[in-house]
This record gives structure tokens, sequence and C-alpha cells, in this order.
């Protein structure tokens, strides 16, 4: 069994930055892949960024290249999300997943979930 706590969402401007965390804790962590994925009020859930083990591979939506960026902690068994350049069309619960398969943009690829952090983002 794994769980994950993330952190660091909170309300914020437009143009501004965040940065979230998701402490994992449980079985192995450096054998799995992380993800990030968020959800809008009345929307599905949705892709957002995905690394690997090594994090060697990292894959992104469209919507966050360039903008937001993964990466991985494997001693403090924590995975980060910077989020720079914030639009309001990035407001949404941020959830972090683990996957033990190969890193994927569907959420069925995960198995592990944390309960989510608000991020809301002003014009």
């Amino acid at each position: 069994q794994v769980q994950l706590v993330e952190s660091g969402g909170g309300l914020v401007q437009a143009g501004g930055s965040l940065r979230l965390s998701c402490a994992a804790s449980g079985r192995t962590f450096n054998n799995y892949r992380m993800g990030w994925f968020r959800q809008a009020p009345g929307k599905e859930r949705e892709f957002v960024a995905a690394i690997s083990w090594s994090g060697l591979t990292r894959l992104y939506a469209d919507s966050v290249r360039g903008r937001f960026t993964i990466s991985r902690d494997n001693a403090k068994n924590t995975v980060y999300l910077q989020m720079n350049s914030l639009k309001p069309e990035d407001t949404a619960v941020y959830y972090c997943a683990v996957t033990d398969g190969q890193v994927g943009r569907s959420p069925l690829d995960y198995n592990y979930w944390g309960q989510g952090t608000q991020v809301t983002v002003s014009s």
C-alpha cells in the first residue's frame, strides 16, 4: 500500500507561481512512476505531468508544457510540480498518483492517489 499526501496549493494571481509537493509513504518509493492530474468543477480529471523513477522521462500536457516542471527526490520520497505563469484556467484540484507500470497519461494507468490540493488562480 502507498499513501500520498499533497501540499502547496493555494490562491495566486494570474502570472504567479506555486510549487506542489506530494509525499509518499508505505512501499518502496523508488520503484514507482509518479504523475500529477487535475480536476476542475464539472470536468473530467485530466493529465498534467508524469515522471519516471529515474527522472529521465518526463511527460507534460500540451496546456502546461513550458510553464510547469515535474521533478522528484527519491531520498525524500517526494515528487514536485513547479507551476509558473499560472492562468485562471489552471484552477483545479491537483492530485498526485503512483503507478508501478509505465509512465502514462491516463488516470487508469495509476494505482494510488492522494486526496488532492486546491489551486485557485485569480484573474
